[in-house]
């Protein structure tokens, strides 16, 4: 299916660095012509579907695009690089021409990761790529092991979420060009930190998407939320997953990154005998052995379903998920909220059930669903380190971002409450995510933000955010409006909160706090043993929890009173404490709103009730 070859691979049906001839891939019209810097060439079909040309030299720099049946030009639907947005001629890059320092970078396994997850646009006030560098040290400093950036393919607009990105093999033009994107990669690795990209194969965005004006790329047989399916098991499926598994590829070898987040995977309908996915999986896995360093694959998926991080061939062979299920629990013990979704959970019960299980809707009821939902994970082999197959998060995106107003965790509760929520998620099994600004308790939002082009288009989507959260009984005036640059500049993270320490002493504690956790994380190997929680304790209350991570017990305290956790006999000094904690004789008094992390060796940590509180008080 592909052009001339370079170092045996190739890019974009044509060599990756930059040379050769020009060919892309359109069985649909009559005839494809080429168009370089405003001269047209013909261009020979194939019998694949494949038009080409190898008269006409790729030199980087230049700009071109397809003409489909006589009609307007169109981008390279396996553009490189859309200076002039993404409905502007495409062009030519050389991927091979960046002077890279990080030949002796090795990232972090995923079960000694910490994963941070930002948006390029909102992170920093420049919103470029060469901004995020100017971050780094705060990053390495805060202690986190990888960066996961948001979608950064071309969308139309300057700014938005990026899931609507239409020209996928492009960085986005407003963070800067594909070097600047290289620049950020290697100036992480040079701070010690992996990058990790999210990409959207599910869908493609409405505007400046000319992919079914090349060939069948979606596919009526299969419906998703955002309409047609990307054709993945229909007629010329073939190619379509090629452009998909080639683009996955691209993004790995041509930008150094480390890995892929793989957004809702539970939308690539396929029906093939080989999903996608475990197709995919496949080729990383022969993509990581010729270019000798480790990559990983990330799925988000709400199936709950082991399968998609089950090794190859009993499963797909994805290397971990997001497991939203410790966050919705999470949320519900700290905020109380039990609206849409959250309806399913209860508390620091489900919390138990995430900490000791992965998944807390493994096989049971749900609710919000009205049908049994999820499988266990222990019924699959997924190797000696199972937790190391789940990404957990108190905070990430879709959970900020898809509130009506985009208000945070903190903004929901005290202080207090929060720093009681980062530490049991922060101590929990799995692979802990953050999200740009938790770790200082920022006070900026993060809304939902677009920047369409078409007046109906804009339209539509400001009467569907109304829409939509008027459903969950959210105040239709409460709701920004998503196409507002206001919205945009709003969700851009107050830098000055940690600036000006002495300005604002909450954001600093916030800091410290997070600090020390993942300092906690990285001397004590307990809390990344891959292992799930044997030994969970929910106090008579319901309002307070302890579980063991080998010879370290977690407690929290969420209720109105205060309770005891008795150590067996350890004097052992805590080595982590939020709130109020005060030792006794007989063990730790959480206050309300506390939580303690302490080493007991093989001692067994539990809660102690209130009438043996009392009479040892009086005692």
């Amino acid at each position: 299916m592909s052009g001339p070859t370079t170092n045996g691979h190739t890019t974009n049906g044509h060599a990756t660095n930059g040379h050769g001839g020009y060919a892309v891939w359109a069985p649909g019209p009559r005839v494809v012509e080429l168009e370089v810097e405003g001269v047209r060439h013909p261009l020979r079909r194939d019998p694949d579907g494949w038009w080409r040309t190898s008269e006409v030299e790729r030199r980087p720099g230049d700009d071109y695009g397809f003409v489909l049946d006589g009609g307007p030009c169109r981008p390279d639907p396996r553009s490189e690089w859309q200076p002039n947005g993404v409905e502007g001629r495409s062009r030519v890059v050389d991927h091979g021409a960046f002077d890279w320092t990080d030949d002796t970078f090795v990232p972090n396994t995923l079960g000694h990761a910490v994963i941070y997850e930002l948006h390029v646009g909102t992170f920093s006030p420049g919103g470029r790529f060469v901004d995020v560098i100017e971050r780094l040290d705060h990053l390495a400093a805060l202690g986190v092991t990888h960066l996961e950036l948001m979608p950064v393919a071309a969308f139309s607009g300057d700014h938005g979420w990026g899931y609507d990105g239409v020209a996928l093999w492009a960085p986005h033009p407003a963070y800067g060009d594909p070097d600047d994107l290289r620049a950020l990669v290697d100036a992480a690795h040079g701070a010690g930190l992996a990058v990790l990209l999210d990409v959207v194969y599910n869908h493609l965005g409405p505007e400046g998407n000319h992919l079914a004006a090349f060939g069948p790329y979606f596919t009526e047989h299969h419906r998703t939320p955002w309409g047609d399916a990307v054709n993945l098991d229909a007629a010329h499926s073939t190619e379509v997953r090629r452009f998909i598994i080639d683009n996955a590829c691209m993004w790995l070898r041509d930008y150094h990154l480390d890995g892929l987040r793989l957004d809702a995977v539970h939308a690539l309908r396929d029906d093939s005998a080989v999903h996608l996915l475990e197709q995919l999986s496949l080729e990383v896995d022969a993509l990581e052995q010729s270019l000798g360093r480790p990559l990983v694959l990330i799925a988000e998926s709400d199936r709950n379903d082991p399968r998609t991080v089950t090794p190859r061939p009993v499963g797909l062979g994805i290397d971990a998920q997001w497991a939203d299920d410790l966050h919705h629990a999470l949320h519900v013990a700290l905020t109380g909220e039990r609206t849409s979704y959250y309806e399913d959970f209860t508390g620091l019960l489900d919390v138990a059930g995430a900490l000791e299980r992965g998944f807390v809707f493994d096989g049971r009821y749900s609710p919000a669903r009205d049908r049994v939902h999820g499988r266990p994970l222990r019924d699959f082999d997924l190797g000696a380190r199972p937790a190391d197959r789940v990404v957990t998060s108190l905070e990430n995106h879709d959970q900020v971002g898809n509130r009506a107003t985009g208000d945070r965790t903190n903004h929901l509760v005290a202080l207090d409450r929060f720093l009681v929520g980062a530490t049991i998620a922060l101590t929990a099994p799995g692979v802990p995510l953050l999200f740009q600004g938790e770790e200082w308790a920022t006070s900026s939002p993060f809304q939902f933000f677009a920047d369409h082009q078409d007046p109906e288009l804009v339209d539509a989507v400001r009467k569907g955010r109304v829409s939509e959260f008027a459903a969950f009984g959210w105040d239709p005036d409460a709701v920004p409006d998503p196409e507002s640059v206001e919205t945009f500049e709003r969700s851009k993270l107050a830098w000055e909160e940690i600036d000006r320490p002495l300005d604002h002493p909450d954001h600093q504690r916030a800091l410290a706090h997070y600090r020390a956790l993942i300092g906690l994380r990285r001397s004590h190997p307990d809390l990344c043993d891959g292992q799930f929680v044997r030994s969970v304790e929910i106090h008579p209350s319901g309002t307070a929890i302890a579980f063991h991570r080998g010879d370290l017990v977690v407690a929290a305290n969420l209720g109105p009173s205060p309770v005891r956790l008795g150590l067996g006999g350890s004097r052992t000094p805590p080595l982590l404490v939020t709130g109020d904690v005060q030792a006794g004789p007989l063990g730790l008094d959480l206050g309300p709103d506390s939580a303690v992390v302490a080493r007991v060796g093989l001692l067994l940590a539990t809660f102690e009730r209130s009438g043996e509180m009392d009479e040892a008080a009086s005692g």
